[in-house]
């Protein structure tokens, strides 16, 4: 997608010094700055996984698929420690965030390629397989776009909840992919754009995706949505996810649950829109998905830039206040009207994903 007028992924791999060096847009920084960050080394990719220097299921897929290539040309040329580095570099990598699906598999396809190579092939064919993640993900979040674009009519009003675009998918993205091609295509489509708290992703990434794009929107305090659902000012309701289960349950950012009952009182049409990487058929309902549960720093204190142009941290909450902080919820498959892939829109059935993945 395009900033300022240039063509950008949300992360991609250089060679610099006969090493890869992985760069990526420093989403906290957004939207007050735009910056590129280097990482260096695997740990370097695992720890901008875990801090949410980058976010985004799609994202966070390359972004491993990256940092297990660098983990491999960073490990030693002989077959026994070579192997013992990037089971290592695997290990650190996959444990950084549970809850996304595209992690694990991604680091299961860069080491099903390499397996039982000598190093030397190894190494590049590591990074062969990351890269062709990377551009995986930019193919089929156009794919989606084009998927999705029946649900958006002339003059449709949807909502959607956290970051799905081309910051979370690489490139185009998921829930808002639909949303840039109709745009582009002359369509007028509003959008209601949850602000997401507790880290605003909405507010801070998604408006300013939109921005980027020229799209129309608003955003809106999270416990607003159903007030203009109420209203008849939501007309569909896409969302993207983390991981599905095998039933069509999904988990996606915190308060995705909400606006999926909301909806369904309301009688608006609620999709998740996601690749079949983000499918776990291995995980038979939604109660098997892994929660994470990130700082209570995140609740009790906001940031961002004061009118003096400073980036500040403040407290809102009194001190010795106990905060929880779950980073995902469930919405059970009753709740989904449909599933937008890559290969069409599937009901969130059993059978239907099971046809869809074979």
């Amino acid at each position: 997608m395009k900033v300022f007028g240039k063509n950008y992924r949300a992360s991609w791999m250089i060679e610099r010094g006969g090493r890869g060096v992985v760069q990526v847009i420093d989403q906290p920084l957004l939207p007050h700055r735009f910056a590129i960050k280097d990482l260096l080394t695997h740990r370097d990719a695992a720890e901008a996984i875990r801090d949410m220097t980058i976010r985004g299921a799609g994202t966070i897929g390359a972004v491993a698929a990256f940092g297990l290539a660098q983990g491999c040309l960073e490990a030693p040329d002989d077959n026994d420690g070579f192997w013992r580095y990037v089971h290592q570099a695997y290990e650190t990598l996959v444990t950084t965030r549970p809850t996304a699906n595209d992690l694990k598999h991604n680091l299961d396809r860069v080491m099903a390629r390499i397996k039982a190579m000598p190093p030397a092939k190894a190494k590049r064919a590591a990074v062969a397989e990351a890269s062709a993640i990377s551009d995986w993900y930019a193919q089929v979040g156009e794919r989606i776009a084009r998927n999705g674009l029946k649900l958006l009519k002339n003059g449709t009003r949807m909502l959607t909840h956290c970051n799905a675009g081309w910051l979370a998918l690489q490139e185009w993205g998921s829930a808002p992919a639909p949303v840039y091609l109709a745009h582009r295509k002359g369509r007028k489509v509003f959008v209601w754009v949850d602000e997401t708290r507790p880290r605003c992703q909405g507010a801070n990434l998604t408006s300013w995706e939109l921005t980027q794009e020229g799209v129309p929107h608003a955003i809106i305090p999270d416990n607003a949505a159903g007030f203009y659902m109420r209203r008849g000012e939501v007309d569909v309701v896409i969302t993207g996810a983390d991981r599905i289960a095998a039933n069509g349950d999904t988990a996606n950012k915190i308060g995705t649950y909400e606006k999926a009952v909301l909806a369904y009182e309301n009688g608006v049409p609620f999709y998740i829109a996601a690749p079949t990487s983000t499918f776990d058929p291995r995980c038979k309902r939604g109660d098997d998905i892994p929660i994470e549960e990130r700082s209570s720093d995140e609740v009790l204190f906001v940031a961002g830039r004061g009118e003096d142009g400073e980036f500040r941290r403040v407290k809102i909450a009194p001190e010795g206040a106990v905060a929880r902080n779950p980073a995902f919820d469930v919405t059970p498959a009753k709740y989904i009207t449909g599933i937008i892939t890559e290969r069409g829109i599937v009901r969130p059935s059993r059978a239907a994903i099971q046809e869809l993945l074979r």
